[in-house]
């Protein structure tokens, strides 16, 4: 894996067997720690750099593959056309920024782990039935051997990743693990073109299709499973820092992996109750810190409307 994700450092890419400090945190053979962070410019927390790789997977996930074509070269009208999409709420205060984790995610599973977005789902979910159900990001990799993966993720952006803020997390990735919400997953997956038009290999598609069937069953469907957990937070350490120095880099591991040892820790209670074949599923926490959440949420906003209302005019 690299060291940066576009423009951000990567301070930690680690297996939690290797930074666990609780050895009654079980299974955790196949949890993961990635921490990324924004860099500084003049003293001051890289906006900017931020925003771009936001909006830049924005014009991505809110399109599906056919109208990512036939916008080809057109790279404003791609990204008007893309805002479209969003459910952007008339107060910013109301708006709690979760499409902001989303596309933040997305752009990580392409650019880090190298996924093919079969289902972008800022796209899929402008259909009110279907905007809180299923996975906030929904990915295939390719294995060297010519087989695939299957990434399901969760996003959230929240003021803090204290510990009362991980029952919510928790609790979606439970629900996202039941069968029937599985089966939606896989379902939307094989129902789709995106699939194919992404990866332009009739025998592929194929294959995939075929081990995601519904007749196939969810055991084999976990094994090939990953659950990468984005939690974009508020962090008091990037908002006093003025440099992305060795001490501020320093700090951020420290406390991220805490966080990673005491979320994990509450997952595998929770989850070793209700998930058949917990030990086969892969987990990867991604934590990536902001110094102010609020003015994210109303950059974000204010542009995305602007966009929209180019798309209007």
């Amino acid at each position: 894996m690299s060291v940066k994700i576009v423009d951000f450092d990567i301070l930690v890419d680690d297996a939690l067997v290797n930074i666990c400090t609780d050895s009654s945190v079980t299974p955790i053979d196949k949890s993961f720690l990635l921490s990324v962070v924004n860099g500084y410019e003049d003293g001051k927390w890289r906006q900017n750099v931020f925003r771009n790789f936001v909006f830049n997977n924005l014009a991505e996930d809110g399109l599906s593959s056919k109208e990512r074509e036939a916008l080809a070269g057109k790279n404003y009208e791609t990204l008007v056309e893309a805002a479209q999409k969003l459910r952007i709420e008339k107060n910013i205060n109301d708006s709690s920024g979760g499409e902001i984790g989303e596309i933040l995610l997305y752009g990580i599973m392409k650019h880090h782990f190298h996924a093919l977005p079969v289902v972008p789902k800022i796209f899929y979910k402008q259909n009110a039935n279907d905007y809180v159900k299923g996975a906030d990001s929904v990915h295939i990799t390719l294995t060297e051997s010519g087989d695939f993966e299957l990434w399901f993720g969760e996003s959230k952006f929240y003021n803090s990743i204290e510990d009362a803020r991980f029952a919510t997390p928790i609790a979606s990735v439970e629900e996202m693990l039941m069968a029937k919400k599985l089966r939606d997953e896989n379902s939307l997956i094989t129902n789709l073109h995106d699939l194919d038009d992404i990866l332009n290999d009739v025998e592929l598609s194929g294959r995939i299709k075929a081990a995601l069937d519904k007749g196939v069953s969810l055991d084999d469907v976990k094994r090939r499973l990953h659950i990468p957990i984005l939690l974009l937070h508020e962090c008091a350490l990037t908002k006093s820092a003025t440099a992305c120095d060795q001490s501020y880099k320093d700090a951020i591991v420290a406390y991220h992996k805490e966080r990673a040892n005491s979320y994990f820790k509450k997952q595998m209670a929770k989850l070793k109750k209700t998930v058949h074949l917990l030990e086969e599923i892969r987990f990867h926490l991604i934590l990536f810190p902001v110094p102010n959440k609020e003015l994210i949420v109303k950059d974000f906003i204010e542009r995305a409307k602007r966009l929209q209302d180019d798309g209007n005019n």
